[in-house]
């Protein structure tokens, strides 16, 4: 018996049509165990029976779950099998580090055997020096296509769109385009329309698949087209190209370059990941986290990515508790302030962020305008109001009998209503500010609307008290 007979003998036993995820979508540890397994055994065969035929998605979940030096033995002993699609699917950072592991070659062949989109996708995150030698590998037509695409800003329209697309003149009839498609061997793997261009590669309109195969074969596309398409420019950011597709309900959008030349198309399925991708930068700047971050990133990138806010916001706190520190003798006196205080800056925070988050969505959607916004903040300012006053109730009594003072449950009752209503004018105020300035508000706007519910809550609180109390005079 071999050397691979035995491992393989002795590895999990996991048939090629098992199932590999379990009840809640997670990879089955029998199946990566089994691939493990042949990958230390440097079982070719065996790596193809049992992850050969898995899809690109399933694929990409298996290289993040491996450990990193099992990454590209896999795609070796893969070979002609591994498709490169499934880079797309997994990390940045492991996406680049098992990139930098291949030889050029062999992602040159790889990235070859993909669309445009994708290609571009796996490539642009490389820098300079290996990107260059892979694109060295691939022959010059595609290189000079890819080329222009990464060219084009990061995040933009050109970068995400597709330079494989269906383009026919208007003069061509009905019967001649479908003929030409039926019979041409080198088409996009999924397009919507036929693209209608004139001689200078200008677009005039488009004609969607079911209109053509309805319309008579003797009808020139001329007479059926759609003569006014929606266009994106190539310069433009994925963002806007995300937010057409959400307006006008489309399936894929004509890109151009500045002379109005179409170059690319733009399809719904590449729209679903910017729009993944667009709500995880928003989800982590609400956090403070900035960048690309990913959970695969090494320590020091992720404490480095993290540090900057981290600052500001001490700085912030320091703002805060000098504002505590100004009542320093009222706290001396009254104990039971020092407990106190901490709920009112905290449920400002709360409600704050829950109207911060409201603002910064809307503005991400583009649903604010001149018109709304002064609607929108009157609308958080009473909900802050009224939700203050229900709250300062519940505290004004739990404070009352806590501390058997009926005196100190009115002055935190007002000193939260005070705060709720600051936080949610703020919590709206911020963001539009910060959006008029050009800054992302969705990075910034936590940091300040940190200080300033902080700063309300403990200054109304211990200066109601002080007044109330008499202390310090």
């Amino acid at each position: 018996m071999t050397a691979d007979a035995e491992t393989r003998d002795a590895s999990p036993e996991v048939e090629a049509d098992a199932e590999i995820r379990d009840d809640e979508g997670r990879l089955v540890t029998a199946f990566v165990e089994a691939v493990e397994a042949a990958i230390s055994a440097n079982d070719s065969q065996r790596v193809r029976e049992i992850a050969g035929d898995l899809h690109e998605s399933d694929v990409g979940d298996l290289i993040e779950t491996l450990e990193a030096e099992d990454r590209p033995k896999l795609v070796e002993l893969l070979g002609k099998d591994f498709d490169f699609a499934a880079l797309t699917e997994v990390d940045e950072t492991v996406r680049v580090q098992l990139l930098e592991e291949l030889p050029p070659e062999t992602v040159a062949e790889g990235v070859r055997e993909l669309e445009s989109d994708d290609a571009v996708y796996i490539l642009e995150d490389l820098d300079e020096a290996e990107r260059a030698k892979i694109l060295e590998q691939i022959p010059a037509p595609e290189r000079i296509a890819l080329t222009r695409s990464l060219d084009y800003p990061e995040d933009s329209a050109g970068r995400r769109m597709q330079t494989e697309f269906v383009a026919a003149p208007e003069f061509w009839t009905v019967g001649h385009t479908i003929d030409y498609v039926a019979d041409a061997e080198e088409l996009p793997d999924t397009f919507y329309e036929i693209f209608v261009v004139d001689p200078t590669y200008k677009l005039v309109g488009s004609v969607p698949l079911d209109r053509l195969l309805r319309a008579r074969r003797s009808k020139h596309l001329s007479e059926i087209l759609e003569d006014d398409p929606r266009t994106i420019a190539a310069t433009e950011d994925q963002e806007d190209a995300a937010r057409m597709f959400e307006r006008y309900n489309l399936v894929s959008l004509a890109v151009v370059d500045e002379a109005e030349r179409l170059v690319g198309v733009l399809t719904v399925d590449d729209i679903v990941d910017v729009i993944e991708e667009e709500a995880d930068e928003d989800l982590r700047a609400l956090g403070g986290v900035t960048g690309d971050e990913e959970i695969s990133d090494p320590v020091f990138y992720t404490a480095r990515s993290r540090i900057p806010w981290l600052l500001v916001n001490l700085l912030t706190a320091i703002l805060s508790a000098s504002v505590i520190g100004l009542f320093e003798a009222t706290i001396e006196q009254m104990v039971a302030l020092a407990v106190l205080m901490p709920i009112v800056a905290s449920m400002g925070g709360n409600a704050g962020t829950q109207a911060m988050t409201v603002a910064v969505r809307a503005l991400a959607t583009q649903d604010i305008g001149g018109r709304n916004a002064r609607r929108l903040i009157r609308r958080e300012t009473l909900v802050g109001l009224a939700n203050g006053v229900v709250l300062a109730l519940v505290i004004a009594c739990a404070a009352g009998f806590w501390f058997q003072n009926a005196q100190l449950g009115v002055i935190i009752g007002c000193a939260m209503v005070t705060n709720l209503v600051f936080a949610g004018l703020f919590g709206i105020l911020i963001p539009l500010t910060l959006e008029r300035l050009k800054a992302d508000p969705a990075v910034a706007s936590g940091v300040f609307l940190t200080t300033v519910t902080d700063t309300v809550g403990f200054f109304s609180f211990l200066g109601l008290a002080t007044w109330w109390f008499g202390i310090g005079k």
